[in-house]
Protein backbone atom coordinates (compact mmCIF):
# COMPACT_ATOMS: atom_id res chain seq x y z
CA UNK A 1 0.00 0.00 0.00
CA UNK A 2 1.65 3.00 -0.87
CA UNK A 3 1.45 6.40 1.36
CA UNK A 4 -1.69 7.88 -0.20
CA UNK A 5 -3.61 4.96 0.32
CA UNK A 6 -2.59 4.44 3.58
CA UNK A 7 -3.58 7.63 4.62
CA UNK A 8 -6.73 7.55 2.58
CA UNK A 9 -7.78 4.06 4.81
CA UNK A 10 -6.60 5.78 8.02
CA UNK A 11 -8.96 8.48 7.11
CA UNK A 12 -11.49 6.52 6.61
CA UNK A 13 -10.62 4.24 9.52
CA UNK A 14 -11.00 7.74 11.65
CA UNK A 15 -14.25 8.73 10.72
CA UNK A 16 -15.27 5.13 11.26
CA UNK A 17 -13.69 5.68 14.83
CA UNK A 18 -15.65 9.02 15.21
CA UNK A 19 -19.02 7.98 14.02
CA UNK A 20 -19.32 5.22 16.46
CA UNK A 21 -18.18 7.51 18.91
CA UNK A 22 -20.39 9.97 18.32
CA UNK A 23 -23.48 7.36 17.76
CA UNK A 24 -22.83 6.29 21.45
CA UNK A 25 -22.83 10.70 22.11
CA UNK A 26 -20.03 11.25 22.15
CA UNK A 27 -19.75 15.25 20.82
CA UNK A 28 -16.23 15.29 21.02
CA UNK A 29 -16.40 12.96 18.48
CA UNK A 30 -19.25 14.48 15.86
CA UNK A 31 -17.62 18.12 15.85
CA UNK A 32 -14.47 16.32 14.75
CA UNK A 33 -16.47 14.63 11.94
CA UNK A 34 -17.99 18.05 11.05
CA UNK A 35 -13.89 19.06 11.11
CA UNK A 36 -13.23 16.34 9.01
CA UNK A 37 -16.31 16.50 6.29
CA UNK A 38 -17.38 20.43 6.63
CA UNK A 39 -15.37 21.31 2.98
CA UNK A 40 -16.55 18.35 1.17
CA UNK A 41 -19.89 18.88 2.09
CA UNK A 42 -20.20 22.26 1.77
CA UNK A 43 -18.43 22.07 -2.21
CA UNK A 44 -21.22 19.01 -3.06
CA UNK A 45 -23.55 21.58 -1.94
CA UNK A 46 -22.60 24.56 -3.55
CA UNK A 47 -21.78 22.34 -7.05
CA UNK A 48 -25.34 21.04 -6.48
CA UNK A 49 -27.49 24.23 -5.76
CA UNK A 50 -24.82 26.81 -7.28
CA UNK A 51 -25.60 29.55 -4.47
CA UNK A 52 -23.29 30.47 -1.62
CA UNK A 53 -25.72 31.64 0.54
CA UNK A 54 -28.06 28.12 -0.19
CA UNK A 55 -24.92 25.53 -0.11
CA UNK A 56 -24.29 26.99 3.44
CA UNK A 57 -27.48 27.03 4.81
CA UNK A 58 -27.61 23.11 3.08
CA UNK A 59 -24.33 21.95 4.51
CA UNK A 60 -25.90 23.24 8.19
CA UNK A 61 -29.21 21.25 7.38
CA UNK A 62 -26.57 18.13 6.17
CA UNK A 63 -25.02 18.44 9.81
CA UNK A 64 -28.21 18.99 11.61
CA UNK A 65 -29.43 15.64 10.05
CA UNK A 66 -26.59 14.02 11.30
CA UNK A 67 -26.33 14.75 14.25
CA UNK A 68 -29.89 14.01 15.13
CA UNK A 69 -29.73 10.55 13.30
CA UNK A 70 -25.88 9.47 14.00
CA UNK A 71 -27.45 7.07 16.34
CA UNK A 72 -29.45 5.07 13.56
CA UNK A 73 -26.09 4.89 10.93
CA UNK A 74 -25.91 1.28 11.08
CA UNK A 75 -22.16 0.80 9.50
CA UNK A 76 -23.46 -0.97 6.78
CA UNK A 77 -22.13 1.65 4.28
CA UNK A 78 -18.92 3.43 4.99
CA UNK A 79 -19.60 6.94 7.00
CA UNK A 80 -18.71 9.04 4.37
CA UNK A 81 -21.08 6.93 1.92
CA UNK A 82 -23.91 7.97 4.32
CA UNK A 83 -23.00 11.49 4.84
CA UNK A 84 -23.18 12.00 1.00
CA UNK A 85 -26.13 10.65 0.78
CA UNK A 86 -27.81 12.60 3.81
CA UNK A 87 -26.22 15.52 1.75
CA UNK A 88 -27.32 14.46 -1.76
CA UNK A 89 -30.85 13.96 -0.23
CA UNK A 90 -30.88 17.58 1.30
CA UNK A 91 -30.07 19.62 -1.44
CA UNK A 92 -32.98 17.32 -3.76
CA UNK A 93 -35.53 18.30 -1.47
CA UNK A 94 -33.99 22.04 -1.64
CA UNK A 95 -34.69 22.18 -5.72
CA UNK A 96 -38.28 20.23 -5.32
CA UNK A 97 -38.92 23.27 -2.66
CA UNK A 98 -41.24 25.74 -4.29
CA UNK A 99 -39.70 28.59 -3.30
CA UNK A 100 -36.62 27.57 -4.52
CA UNK A 101 -37.43 25.95 -7.52
CA UNK A 102 -39.08 29.13 -8.02
CA UNK A 103 -35.68 30.84 -7.67
CA UNK A 104 -33.81 28.40 -9.77
CA UNK A 105 -35.89 28.37 -12.57
CA UNK A 106 -35.62 32.48 -12.61
CA UNK A 107 -32.18 32.43 -11.98
CA UNK A 108 -31.80 29.57 -14.69
CA UNK A 109 -28.31 28.29 -13.36
CA UNK A 110 -25.90 30.85 -11.79
CA UNK A 111 -24.96 34.20 -12.96
CA UNK A 112 -21.72 35.47 -13.45
CA UNK A 113 -22.65 37.95 -10.11
CA UNK A 114 -23.28 34.66 -8.29
CA UNK A 115 -19.50 33.38 -8.66
CA UNK A 116 -16.72 34.41 -6.04
CA UNK A 117 -15.59 37.84 -7.30
CA UNK A 118 -11.62 38.53 -6.91
CA UNK A 119 -11.26 41.11 -3.56
CA UNK A 120 -7.21 41.85 -4.38
CA UNK A 121 -7.33 44.54 -6.37
CA UNK A 122 -3.60 43.88 -7.31
CA UNK A 123 -3.31 42.61 -10.70
CA UNK A 124 -3.18 39.20 -10.98
CA UNK A 125 -0.66 37.26 -13.66
CA UNK A 126 -1.95 36.17 -16.57
CA UNK A 127 -2.10 32.40 -15.94
CA UNK A 128 -3.99 32.56 -12.70
CA UNK A 129 -6.30 35.17 -14.38
CA UNK A 130 -6.75 32.37 -17.41
CA UNK A 131 -7.19 29.49 -14.39
CA UNK A 132 -9.85 31.59 -12.81
CA UNK A 133 -11.81 32.28 -16.32
CA UNK A 134 -11.51 28.95 -17.11
CA UNK A 135 -12.88 27.78 -13.24
CA UNK A 136 -16.10 30.23 -13.86
CA UNK A 137 -16.67 28.70 -17.13
CA UNK A 138 -16.33 25.16 -15.90
CA UNK A 139 -19.18 26.05 -13.18
CA UNK A 140 -20.86 27.65 -15.04
CA UNK A 141 -21.38 24.75 -17.34
CA UNK A 142 -21.70 22.53 -14.17
CA UNK A 143 -24.32 24.67 -12.76
CA UNK A 144 -26.40 24.02 -16.29
CA UNK A 145 -26.87 20.42 -16.36
CA UNK A 146 -29.42 18.95 -15.85
CA UNK A 147 -29.85 17.84 -11.91
CA UNK A 148 -29.25 14.44 -12.03
CA UNK A 149 -26.57 14.42 -14.37
CA UNK A 150 -24.57 17.72 -12.00
CA UNK A 151 -25.12 15.30 -9.15
CA UNK A 152 -23.33 12.40 -10.34
CA UNK A 153 -20.37 14.14 -11.72
CA UNK A 154 -19.97 16.36 -9.16
CA UNK A 155 -19.58 12.76 -6.91
CA UNK A 156 -17.58 11.45 -9.70
CA UNK A 157 -15.08 14.13 -11.15
CA UNK A 158 -15.11 16.44 -8.36
CA UNK A 159 -15.90 14.68 -5.31
CA UNK A 160 -13.77 11.32 -6.53
CA UNK A 161 -16.51 9.43 -5.55
CA UNK A 162 -16.14 5.37 -7.28
CA UNK A 163 -19.25 4.34 -9.31
CA UNK A 164 -20.13 2.13 -6.45
CA UNK A 165 -20.36 4.86 -3.97
CA UNK A 166 -22.35 6.86 -6.73
CA UNK A 167 -24.76 4.04 -6.81
CA UNK A 168 -25.72 3.72 -3.16
CA UNK A 169 -25.90 7.64 -2.62
CA UNK A 170 -28.11 7.97 -5.55
CA UNK A 171 -30.07 4.94 -5.75
CA UNK A 172 -29.38 4.67 -9.22
CA UNK A 173 -28.04 1.58 -10.44
CA UNK A 174 -24.57 1.23 -11.55
CA UNK A 175 -25.26 1.13 -15.45
CA UNK A 176 -27.59 4.40 -14.88
CA UNK A 177 -24.40 5.94 -13.12
CA UNK A 178 -21.87 5.09 -15.87
CA UNK A 179 -25.06 6.75 -18.62
CA UNK A 180 -25.49 9.98 -16.55
CA UNK A 181 -21.99 10.29 -16.27
CA UNK A 182 -20.91 9.87 -19.63
CA UNK A 183 -24.22 12.71 -21.04
CA UNK A 184 -23.05 14.79 -18.38
CA UNK A 185 -19.06 14.95 -19.80
CA UNK A 186 -20.31 15.17 -23.51
CA UNK A 187 -22.84 17.90 -22.76
CA UNK A 188 -19.68 18.91 -20.42
CA UNK A 189 -17.35 19.30 -23.45
CA UNK A 190 -19.66 20.66 -25.73
CA UNK A 191 -21.11 23.48 -23.19
CA UNK A 192 -16.98 23.96 -22.79
CA UNK A 193 -15.73 23.60 -26.55
CA UNK A 194 -13.77 26.73 -27.46
CA UNK A 195 -13.36 27.44 -23.62
CA UNK A 196 -11.21 24.45 -22.43
CA UNK A 197 -8.29 23.25 -25.00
Amino acid sequence: MNRGENETANAVHDAESLAAGASRGDSDAFDRLVLMYKDKIYNLCYRFLGVHAEAEDAAQDVFMKVYTSINQFKFQASFSTWLYRIAVNTCKNRLKSYTWRNFFSFKAGITDEELPEITDSRPLPDMQMEKAQLTRAVEKAIAALPVAQRLVVVLRDIEGLSYEEISTITGFNPGTVKSKISRARQALRDKLQGVVG
